[in-house]
């Protein structure tokens, strides 16, 4: 092969091995998923384990002891965090705001294209963690539980369900969107566990029913 010949497919091989690193290094990130929750036989089981208790009191609870929202990375808080990870095509700002994407929420069946149409629900609440437990914890804790992006605890959803929600367990108040309701019972079950919170007994008898049905 000429001398010449083989520089220019030299020449052409690392150009091309260029472009791909290029291409990879110019790829979007993977979108992040939220965790997905223990198994409903998993569930199940800790349900079975669970006795239940009298649920506490509000009383000296305060959304203002379970700071909120805390900075992830750089300018991005815990919200502004879910918001990325819950959407599609998510756009932000220097500020981290997100400034255009779009948003399913899970709990009705609604997709919405402004971030100021969601909310960052956590699926346990906050009064409702005081109430079975929280209240006793300190201040360190009750900050990791209500910005914990490991466990299930944190979805977007649409603000006004959310607010309907409020501080409610699954006893009184369950996603009216069917088909996700073994999903959520797996989250709420999946994050007492974890923070060893109590259930009382109609939380459990519902959580017990619909974790049957799955």
């Amino acid at each position: 092969m000429p001398a010449v010949y083989a520089r220019r497919l030299g020449v052409l091989a690392s150009a091309a091995a260029l472009a791909s690193l290029t291409s990879l290094v110019n790829a979007p990130a993977a979108q992040a998923a939220p965790p997905a929750p223990i198994s409903a036989s998993a569930a199940r089981a800790y349900l079975a384990t669970v006795t239940p208790t009298t649920e506490g009191s509000t009383s000296g609870y305060s959304r203002t002891l379970f700071p909120h929202w805390s900075t992830v990375s750089g300018a991005c808080n815990t919200r502004e965090t879910v918001l990325k990870r819950d959407g599609k095509n998510v756009v932000q700002d220097s500020s981290c705001a997100a400034v255009s994407g779009s948003w399913y929420s899970d709990y009705d069946d609604a997709t919405w294209t402004v971030a100021t149409d969601l909310d960052i629900d956590h699926v346990v609440p906050l009064a409702e963690a005081w109430r079975s437990g929280a209240n006793s914890w300190t201040t360190a804790k009750r900050q990791q539980f209500a910005n914990d992006l490991t466990r299930p605890q944190l979805i977007a959803v649409t603000d006004n369900v959310n607010q309907a929600k409020g501080d409610q367990d699954p006893g009184t108040w369950l996603p009216s969107r069917t088909a996700y309701r073994c999903t959520y019972a797996r989250m709420w079950v999946e994050v007492k566990q974890y923070y060893a919170l109590s259930m009382d007994s109609r939380e459990k008898t519902a959580l017990t029913g619909v974790l049957n049905g799955c």
